[in-house]
């Protein structure tokens, strides 16, 4: 189950033109199951229309503290009870400073003041506003209170400057709410987890490498369901093709041995690690220092030597859960429950390595010393989400705190693998 299913959010937008991007956020949030109440300045709907977020939310759009459909007089008061979060996106230098001044004077500021919701903002406006010493001890005040305010992206702005004001994009206010959820009642909350994703890149020469087709999609799914239940998370990358999640803290890495050290370092005071990257077993021998050319020779042989076995390296550390990851081309099951025992590993994801690496879906076996589960072919997003479930229902006492020692959510597998 997504961590904003059930939510009740409180979308406030306020009057910039960056305010038609909000409507991919609340479409996003409803089709997840969100029930969404979206607030708008009257300077808002300047630039973008009311009927647009109440036709994608299924809900009417508020922003007369008089007028409010269920409670009438206390509407605005209760509003902000009810919330399991706030965003403001876009947020003025105006309403930012109303905000840190304690201004309540419509039903946004009203109902910002009269919630303990966890608060995330996401400003957008001109750079030279963002930057004036007024706005920046405003911002410094709310995030002393608690709030959380998003960096504005560099960019382009629609007046003809460039420089820091822009609205950061869809996916990154999305993610810091799914996180800021997390933070609140995720069953990883507290804890830290370290995620390996994407493949290696060993070296022929300066232009040239050894290396697979891994994309990364699936480590970073991981990343973003292990965030999106509380956790601090670590994710460690190789080479990727997609664009990583928001709100984890990113270690990029091209080798097997500078992804070994990376992860040596991350998982100092880890709770949960997760090995999902396609790490290149050989190197070659030697890197040349200049590109290799093919002169006459009608052959080329390269000497490979073993690269470092990062997670046999950590069979010993029984003090984080180890999970582990498996692609193979034949004799799946047996190459996954060999490496499930020789390296120490806690669980093991099994998976064909042909239909899977590179591929938008995905469908695997999860194995631990009691036996097995196989998982139905899916998207990997989905996949990922299912993989936290199986983690926290099998190690629940060692990565959950004491009041969701049963946490919501199951494996959902179809057959059990004997």
């Amino acid at each position: 189950m997504s961590i904003v299913t059930g939510k009740r959010i409180i979308l406030g937008i306020t009057g910039s033109i960056a305010a038609y991007k909000i409507v991919e956020l609340a479409r996003n949030l409803t089709l997840d199951g969100a029930i969404v109440d979206v607030i708008m300045t009257i300077s808002a709907q300047r630039f973008v229309g009311a009927a647009t977020f109440q036709a994608l939310t299924g809900r009417p759009v508020l922003d007369d503290m008089w007028a409010l459909p269920e409670d009438g007089v206390v509407g605005h008061v209760s509003l902000g009870q009810h919330a399991d979060a706030v965003i403001i996106a876009p947020a003025t230098a105006n309403t930012i400073a109303r905000l840190a001044a304690g201004i309540c004077d419509d039903l946004l500021t009203t109902t910002v003041l009269a919630s303990n919701a966890p608060l995330l903002i996401a400003p957008a406006m001109n750079p030279l506003m963002y930057a004036h010493p007024a706005t920046q001890a405003n911002i410094a005040l709310l995030r002393q209170r608690g709030a959380t305010v998003l960096e504005p992206a560099y960019g382009r702005m629609a007046e003809p400057v460039v420089g820091r004001g822009r609205l950061p994009d869809v996916p990154v206010i999305e993610g810091e709410l799914r996180a800021l959820l997390g933070r609140t009642s995720g069953p990883l909350r507290g804890r830290r987890v370290v995620v390996t994703a994407g493949g290696t890149h060993e070296p022929l020469d300066p232009v040239r490498f050894i290396g697979n087709r891994a994309s990364g999609r699936m480590g970073y799914a991981l990343a973003a369901a292990a965030r999106d239940r509380g956790a601090s998370v670590v994710l460690i990358s190789g080479p990727a093709t997609v664009d990583p999640p928001a709100a984890v803290t990113l270690v990029r890495v091209e080798t097997a041995r500078e992804m070994q050290q990376a992860v040596l370092r991350a998982i100092d005071g880890a709770d949960l690690l997760i090995m999902n990257a396609a790490v290149a077993d050989f190197r070659p021998a030697t890197t040349a220092e200049k590109k290799i050319k093919k002169g006459d020779d009608e052959e080329l042989t390269i000497h490979l030597v073993r690269n470092p076995d990062i997670l046999g390296g950590l069979a010993q550390r029984r003090d984080l859960v180890k999970v582990g990851f498996a692609a193979e081309t034949h004799d799946l099951l047996a190459y996954a429950r060999s490496k499930l025992e020789r390296k120490g590993l806690d669980m093991i994801v099994a998976n064909e390595a042909v239909a899977s690496i590179g591929a938008d879906d995905i469908q695997m076996t999860l194995l631990d010393a009691q036996g097995g589960v196989r998982l139905p072919l899916q998207p990997k997003t989905t996949a990922a989400e299912m993989v936290l479930d199986a983690i926290l229902e099998r190690f629940a006492a060692r990565l959950c705190p004491p009041e969701q020692v049963d946490p919501t959510g199951s494996a959902g597998a179809d057959e059990p693998v004997p």
